[in-house]
């Protein structure tokens, strides 16, 4: 704790609280940031008997799972400096220098994603954000079926007027994504695909994981599947984790049905022990496009890139968009990854993981059984599933962890799910930077623990 800010920063603060556009229905947490330094970040109470209040918290949120060099970080700062500077201003529609050295050093001869992603097979696009990356992806498998020189179907694709989706998957809250969600909270009173004509299109959800449904109902409806969109560890329904050989074979029918397979990694991106997520132990499992996000902007720029095959493309100009690969967001994000690279930060998150989720069990789920049910996860991306009873009170045990010192957020869980899966409740994330040492991650987890043991005694 280091003492009381003063009234004219708490004014300040509530008032720019109040003219920022609140999303979470009254709900926002009542906390400002002052500042940050790697893992840390300095908080102000803004509500309550101890308004004013500073005190310190261990970042386990990463800015929405964004942050993963951290807070205030010197490549980053120096990146930023060199893309001002050095970078000069090019659209799309001109090459650019830093935008020549980045993609030639990810997906080159002999670049850095080659094994994921094989030299001459794809070409890439940037954007803003995750559901801009993942509107793009949506656009190339929709005029996949499309000439766009023509303005007109591709006859060979008549008929093909499903897309996959899965339960519980969140991939953006935009109007082109929506109706890849299951969740009617997201979806009603907004536009809907249109079914009929010959551009119709319908989503169908499926349980994630179950490999059996998969295979049945791609037996029945392969043919007409246009497209299979999947997280390859679902984020929002819980840290869910698909059984082994899931994502495989997954994209073993889609090849076989002729289907386009869709990851969103937007989240998972760095974050699975492995820059991807859709890997296994026989090595990469490709995709037709891929989007990747959060951590690809080093916490400091706000950026996706969409990786897909060549052979994907949308009409002409039809999605030109101003922050297509700036030399800005390049400078960021190679020097960025130049050091995860250069200090082995992967490796350094799978073993990170281990340790993570050894102590999650043991300091939360088994310790508090009244509280946790269960923790999954791998890497720097952990969710740690709560009981009813402490769902309940949800927004009150995060008041009781951050307070703790300890900045986490909740995940809506997948909740109800078909087939006979049970239900998933409100999931703790667990994603703290990849720079996070392990003394850092006994001291988030107790601190976690501190919170959850006070929480646990207000409920008498």
């Amino acid at each position: 704790m280091t003492g009381l800010g003063s009234e004219e920063t708490l004014r300040l603060l509530r008032a720019g609280r109040d003219l920022h556009l609140d999303h979470y229905q009254s709900n926002r947490l009542p906390y400002a940031v002052l500042g940050g330094q790697g893992v840390h970040s300095r908080l102000m109470a803004l509500d309550g008997p101890d308004a004013g209040r500073e005190f310190e918290v261990i970042d386990a949120s990463g800015a929405y799972g964004s942050a993963c060099l951290g807070a205030g970080h010197e490549t980053v700062r120096r990146a930023l400096a060199r893309g001002v500077t050095e970078g000069g201003q090019a659209t799309d529609e001109v090459g650019s220098l830093e935008r020549a050295r980045l993609l030639n050093t990810l997906f080159g001869p002999d670049g850095l994603w080659t094994e994921q992603f094989p030299t001459g097979e794809y070409h890439v696009s940037g954007r803003n954000s995750g559901s801009e990356g993942m509107e793009l992806a949506l656009r190339l498998v929709l005029e996949s079926r499309f000439d766009g020189n023509r303005l007109r179907p591709v006859p060979e694709a008549a008929g093909r007027d499903l897309i996959l989706a899965f339960e519980g998957a969140w991939h953006g809250w935009t109007s082109g994504l929506v109706p890849l969600l299951n969740r009617r909270h997201y979806r009603v009173g907004l536009p809907s695909l249109a079914p009929e004509g010959p551009y119709g299109v319908s989503v169908v959800h499926l349980p994630f994981g179950d490999p059996a449904v998969l295979a049945d109902w791609f037996a029945e409806n392969g043919h007409r599947v246009l497209g299979v969109v999947v997280e390859p560890v679902q984020g929002d329904a819980g840290i869910l984790q698909p059984p082994p050989g899931y994502l495989r074979g997954l994209a073993g029918l889609c090849q076989e049905y002729g289907a386009l397979l869709v990851a969103d990694e937007v989240l998972t991106f760095a974050k699975s022990g492995r820059f991807f997520a859709m890997a296994d132990d026989q090595g990469p499992i490709r995709t037709d496009v891929t989007v990747i996000g959060k951590s690809l902007g080093m916490g400091a720029l706000s950026l996706s890139m969409v990786i897909a095959r060549r052979g994907l493309s949308p009409r002409g100009s039809g999605a030109v968009a101003t922050s297509d690969l700036r030399p800005l967001a390049c400078a960021v994000i190679r020097d960025g990854l130049e050091l995860v690279v250069t200090d082995k930060l992967i490796d350094h998150s799978a073993a990170l993981g281990a340790q993570l989720a050894e102590l999650l069990q043991r300091e939360l789920v088994d310790a508090f059984p009244d509280l946790y049910q269960e923790s999954r996860g791998t890497g720097v991306m952990h969710g740690v599933e709560l009981t009813e009873r402490a769902a309940a009170g949800l927004a009150r045990l995060r008041e009781h962890v951050v307070r703790a010192g300890a900045y986490v957020e909740f995940m809506a869980g997948a909740g109800r799910r078909s087939r006979g899966l049970r239900y998933v409740f409100p999931t703790m994330r667990i994603a703290p930077p990849l720079i996070t040492t392990p003394d850092e991650a006994v001291e988030l987890v107790g601190r976690i623990a501190e919170g959850s043991r006070t929480f646990q005694r207000s409920l008498g």
